[in-house]
């Protein structure tokens, strides 16, 4: 368990500690490529990406690759080559520069904000940009992307970022694109209070039961009568009380646990 908060603890606060594949970036306008093509050192080339999202190269001229990822440039280059110029050309392309993309993330970080990055970055990476998560963050982060230049309007992914940080679910540890906006959720919670140490809010999981709750909340108090606990649940917009309730009752989000006095 020990050696497993470690690892969280680094993936959160050391730049680096994960990374979008390259075959995951697109290219876009401002990126410098170095386009190779094999056993023919006289057509590589390194091209800047124009504002248009071309690139100029021997022998084909003006290629549009803005919006292609490194691997889609490279079977572009190989395709208008073997069009009358070479057979079966062996075509490699690694971006040399990246453009800064401007990202937003907002919600449960330590410092929200817009942030203009170069090169490649996942989501935790971001995370960790931007201070890390703060104690009250939840279980998703919302993701707003610009859909492709054939579509308009935005495209939402929601990640589990449970699933990220404590199973390991690196596949959801998406590449953030140029012009992303991530909001990572605040934390939903549900309240102890009466006679109880630490009365308070407490950050909700599933399998949560009221004994736990309690336990939570430091245990019972002298005075507590532990047979009389109430919890109060808004069932419809309508506000249901339910009494003498069992300690493994499953505790909800906004649930409010009372814990009465003893007075014999």
């Amino acid at each position: 368990m020990r050696v497993k908060l470690v690892f969280l603890f680094l993936l959160l606060l050391v730049p680096g500690a994960a990374s979008a594949t390259d075959s995951d970036y697109q290219v876009g306008d401002g990126d410098v490529l170095r386009v190779t093509v094999y056993n023919h050192a006289d057509l590589s080339t390194v091209a800047r990406v124009s504002g248009g999202g071309t690139i100029l190269f021997p022998l084909v001229g003006q290629l549009k690759v803005d919006g292609l990822t490194v691997d889609q440039v490279a079977d572009k280059v190989s395709r208008a080559l073997s069009a009358g110029y070479l057979v079966n050309p062996q075509v490699s392309v690694f971006v040399e520069e990246f453009r800064s993309k401007k990202v937003t993330i907002i919600g449960q970080v330590n410092n929200p904000g817009l942030y203009e990055l170069s090169g490649q970055i996942s989501l935790l990476e971001l995370i960790s940009k931007a201070g890390g998560l703060t104690q009250d963050y939840g279980d998703t982060v919302t993701i707003h992307r610009k859909k492709s230049t054939k579509d308009s309007g935005t495209e939402v992914l929601t990640i589990n970022l449970k699933n990220v940080l404590e199973n390991g679910a690196s596949e959801l540890d998406v590449p953030i694109l140029d012009g992303d906006s991530a909001v990572v959720a605040k934390a939903r919670v549900f309240f102890v209070t009466g006679e109880v140490s630490r009365p308070d809010a407490y950050k909700f999981e599933e399998g949560t039961t009221v004994i736990k709750a309690i336990t939570m909340a430091g245990g019972f108090t002298n005075l507590a009568a532990k047979g009389k606990v109430k919890l109060y649940r808004e069932i419809n917009g309508k506000k249901n009380v339910a009494e003498r309730v069992s300690m493994d009752m499953p505790v909800l989000p906004d649930d409010v646990i009372v814990v009465p006095e003893s007075f014999f």
